[in-house]
């Protein structure tokens, strides 16, 4: 099964209810989703706003799991927590589903909007002018290639 049906298939689930682990891949969510290592637990969004980690559909043409950084009408800009530059750009109808905990590779979850989260997310914002820096330390600590 190619990974578009899969995230197809995962979007059916979400939207009937049932929450549905999902696997990540990349580092473009570092340090807080390892890809290749983690996963989200994705479920049926509500309002969608600032700070979600979201499942969408952007520029039409991919799906990303990455972080809204604005909503401005109906037009959301989303980022990476990995990424330095670059963003992306959707419709509210675009985000799929939000992503409310990360799961470990032994089952271990951790719940994205917990006090600490949020403001580990709103410092990491902030530290994009030196994040290259950051991120580079961090995949050394971590033996991330």
């Amino acid at each position: 099964m190619n990974d578009l049906l899969i995230i197809q298939e995962a979007i059916r689930l979400v939207n009937e209810g049932i929450s549905v682990t999902f696997p990540v891949k990349g580092w473009s969510m570092l340090p807080f989703i390892i890809g290749g290592k983690e996963s989200v637990i994705l479920q049926k969004p509500s309002t969608p706003k600032v700070g979600d980690v979201v499942l969408a559909f952007v520029e039409g043409t991919r799906y990303v799991v990455h972080r809204i950084i604005r909503i401005e009408d109906n037009r959301v800009t989303l980022m990476g927590d990995g990424n330095v530059v670059g963003t992306e750009h959707c419709t509210i109808e675009d985000v799929k589903a939000i992503a409310t905990h990360v799961v470990d590779a032994d089952g271990r979850k951790r719940y994205l909007y917990s006090n600490w989260y949020q403001r580990a997310a709103k410092v990491w914002f902030r530290l994009l002018p030196i994040r290259r820096y950051l991120l580079a330390v961090y995949r050394r600590v971590k033996g991330i290639r």
